[in-house]
């Protein structure tokens, strides 16, 4: 199957590299306004092939993408130390204008999976373009909070000790500072989170939960400190959804799309617990939250409904 990948700077190329390295897909089209950069990658990628999976990747231009089943959009400008992911917008708004009705033009029947940030935002207005031309929202994909989720459930299963596939908990909401650690709905090998600590005889206190709570809520802050970017998580994250779609998984993922309405908050982009197939996103459910985060996901979603609302697109 081919895969098409628009943005070949570091999350655009670790997603190709994660794709490889796990057998995802047949031939992969790196894509960037900065053609040699683009080759230079496709190449460096190609010679990791006989190490892993065999498939081909080259770079292309946008024509190259049709056949496409899934593009990967990871083009925009990176986000700067201490910037907010929000104040990425005007910048990567205006770059998303040009290229994704080309995206759409040359692969009409593609899931459109959005990367770049801030994705709460970005996967809307490119929903907002998919529209126009009569393609099904449900087929635009934002990352979302699914590497938020994946940061919580790492960092919990960390302090409990245990195998991270076995702790289920979900981040909600903006993928950035107001998202939602939902704490009630944490099970691990199919206890309560505050059993499974009672039979272990783990301490986790509120304290604890603070510190982890933190770590995952602040972690792109830390790494674009001491590196500049991040890129590994987010380019697994990629190739995860890529191989949901792909193979027509059915796998619930923290992805983001416009939904009409989440706690009162109408059409609004934010992560949320989603069934996720060859179409996109096949269903969505909004969890059975506490009260307090129930308020804690309202006012995530107001935030990024206020500021796209205020856009004007072109």
């Amino acid at each position: 199957m081919k895969i098409g990948i628009v943005g070949a700077g570091y999350v655009g190329s670790t997603a190709a590299y994660a794709l490889i390295m796990r057998g995802i897909g047949r031939e992969i089209i790196l894509v960037d306004a900065n053609a040699p950069r683009a080759a230079a990658e496709a190449d460096d990628l190609y010679h990791a092939v006989p190490f892993a999976n065999p498939l081909e990747i080259r770079a292309g231009d946008f024509q190259d993408l049709n056949g496409c089943r899934v593009v990967i959009l990871a083009a925009g400008t990176n986000q700067k130390p201490g910037e907010t992911r929000l104040q990425l917008l005007d910048r990567n708004a205006a770059i998303f204008r040009q290229i994704v009705p080309k995206i759409f033009d040359n692969a009409p029947d593609a899931v459109l999976v959005v990367a770049t940030n801030p994705v709460d935002i970005m996967t809307h207005v490119t929903a907002r373009f998919a529209s126009e031309r009569g393609v099904p929202i449900t087929r635009v994909i934002g990352s979302g909070t699914t590497l938020d989720t994946a940061r919580f459930r790492a960092l919990l299963s960390r302090h409990l000790g245990v195998d991270a596939r076995h702790v289920h908990g979900y981040v909600l909401g903006e993928h950035g500072d107001s998202e939602v650690l939902t704490w009630s709905l944490v099970s691990v090998a199919g206890m309560p989170l505050e059993e499974f600590c009672r039979q272990r005889n783990v301490l986790l206190d509120e304290q604890a939960k603070k510190h982890i709570d933190e770590r995952v809520r602040r972690a792109a802050y830390s790494i674009i400190a001491g590196k500049g970017a991040t890129y590994y998580g987010i380019g697994s994250a990629l190739a995860r959804i890529v191989d949901t779609v792909l193979k027509d998984q059915r796998s619930v993922l923290t992805v983001c799309t416009p939904v009409r309405d989440i706690l009162g908050v109408k059409d609004v982009t934010v992560s949320l617990p989603h069934v996720v197939g060859g179409n996109g996103v096949l269903a969505s459910f909004p969890p059975p939250l506490n009260e307090a985060e129930q308020k804690l996901l309202a006012a995530s979603a107001e935030l990024v409904a206020k500021v796209f609302h205020g856009l004007t697109l072109a």
